[in-house]
């Protein structure tokens, strides 16, 4: 059993204040495998005097950006070096087949640090501009103390969402991880401080929900950033509005899929797949509502069936996996109450509905479809989180759009067709933050987030530095010229 009985703070391994610890269980075995420090409310103190101090009084915020981004360059490249570690890690601790979590766990978060070591290299953080009265200096200022929680389904690639933005404007961050998946950020400290980062620029603080709240509640820090549920957003936001402290949001979804009459089902099927029960179905952006015409919907569903069918359940270690286990016996529990709900509702399963055979170990749900779906059930309009998809009917194009709006959520969506053109006219009509035309995936230059109940704010692009960012404007006497 791996046990870690430090914390990061201050840029370096140090005791925690306190003696809890948090018991990391395999979801695949359910038992024990590694134990770590949970961190109390005098471990996040000294956490974010280490931050405010780095901040205040260190080199970090004062560096030019050309010299944070080399220190960034390194933080990508040590992650890089230890990326099968770093699958394997994350693989054990939430699930995820090892056959993703390469690339959607640790090369998809340096591709994010890569991106804003570009960025900050380029990024205009002083514009000069001539007024009414005279030139003034616009400045792009560093927010300050940055709070960073993050879930469990890709730990490593959101933490990079936030540190990424952060260290390229500057900021100093304390870094809370989901107590399920807390193990990846040693590896991330530790590649930190041989990469040269100042001390204090990043502090880790492994806990549960009410040491949470106490970081972003605490007084030094300048702004938060959160990913996960939309309950636990509604709080943050609850709090940080009190405080009229900066934060954004990445919520939850219930992203529809639809699929036009003329879309070439032999591709459309297999690649959508990918974007519906990726992590196992543990993911905000998963397309979960797939919307077929009523013409198109038996043969959708039975399409849909047989991949499924298909889908190869167990050890999340073993390449030719493709499902592995829920995160934790709560998250199983979850998921299965959806599954009863759905029937209960009327809906039929189509395939799965169970626990797979032979798998007596292990957090493991069947992938299931549900069909005879109507968009006002709640399998529809709630965020389930697990592999559990619904194909829904419509009558038209316009009738797919409606359907696909009629939800509190608005993260995601795709569109499948052989018309680009009639797929970007759907696309501009859902309501969603991020919308794909015949495929899946985020485009890391181009901005992150929600509509309606799936978040606040933006990460990813320009717009993610800008959210850690702060604007001062400079009056200069008339005539003035820069020297």
């Amino acid at each position: 059993m791996l046990v870690h009985d430090k914390l990061f703070i201050g840029g370096d391994f140090v005791d925690p204040q306190g003696t809890d610890t948090i018991e990391v269980i395999s979801p695949r075995t359910e038992e024990p495998m590694a134990r770590v420090p949970h961190a109390s409310e005098a471990d996040v103190d000294r956490a974010v005097a280490a931050a405010r101090k780095a901040f205040d009084e260190g080199p970090w915020p004062r560096m030019s950006a050309a010299e944070r981004a080399d220190i960034m360059a390194k933080v990508s490249g040590g992650l890089q070096a230890r990326s099968q570690e770093l699958a394997q890690t994350i693989t054990e601790q939430n699930g995820c087949p090892i056959s993703w979590s390469i690339m959607g766990q640790v090369f998809a978060a340096t591709m994010v640090l890569d991106f804003y070591t570009g960025l900050a290299r380029e990024y205009p953080f002083e514009d000069l501009r001539q007024g009414m009265f005279g030139p003034s200096l616009v400045r792009s200022e560093p927010v300050g103390v940055a709070a960073a929680i993050v879930p469990w389904n890709v730990p490593l690639f959101t933490a990079a969402l936030k540190l990424g933005p952060a260290f390229a404007a500057g900021c100093t961050v304390v870094l809370k991880p989901s107590p399920e998946t807390p193990l990846d950020t040693y590896a991330l400290a530790e590649v930190c401080k041989e990469a040269g980062l100042p001390e204090g620029v990043l502090n880790i603080v492994p806990a549960d929900r009410a040491v949470s709240e106490y970081l972003v509640t605490h007084p030094d820090i300048d702004k938060v950033g959160f990913t996960g549920s939309t309950a636990a957003g509604k709080r943050i936001a609850t709090l940080c509005g009190e405080r009229l402290r900066r934060v954004t949001l990445e919520l939850g979804g219930k992203s529809a899929a639809v699929i036009l009459d003329d879309a070439n089902l032999d591709e459309a099927i297999p690649a959508l797949l990918g974007g519906a029960i990726l992590i196992n179905g543990e993911a905000c952006v998963a397309q979960t509502r797939i919307l077929a015409s009523r013409d198109k919907h038996d043969e959708v569903a039975e399409r849909i069936a047989e991949q499924l069918r298909n889908q190869v359940v167990g050890d999340p270690l073993n390449p030719e996996t493709t499902i592995g286990p829920l995160v934790t016996a709560r998250q199983r529990e979850r998921v299965e109450g959806y599954i009863g709900i759905g029937q209960e509702e009327g809906a039929k399963v189509a395939v799965g509905g169970g626990r797979p055979d032979g798998l007596d170990k292990g957090w493991y749900v069947e992938p299931t479809l549900f069909v005879n779906v109507d968009n006002t059930m709640r399998i529809a309009q709630e965020e389930i989180f697990g592999p559990v998809l619904a194909v829904i009917p419509y009558d038209t194009p316009e009738d797919a759009v409606r359907i696909a709006n009629d939800s509190h959520y608005g993260l995601s969506g795709t569109v499948w067709t052989s018309d680009v053109d009639a797929g970007l006219e759907i696309a501009k009509q859902v309501r969603t933050g991020t919308y794909t035309v015949n495929g899946f995936g985020l485009e890391f230059g181009s901005p992150f987030g929600g509509y309606k109940q799936s978040g606040l704010g933006r990460e990813l692009g320009p717009e993610g530095l800008e959210a850690y960012l702060e604007k001062k404007s400079i009056s200069l006497p008339a005539g003035y010229t820069p020297k």
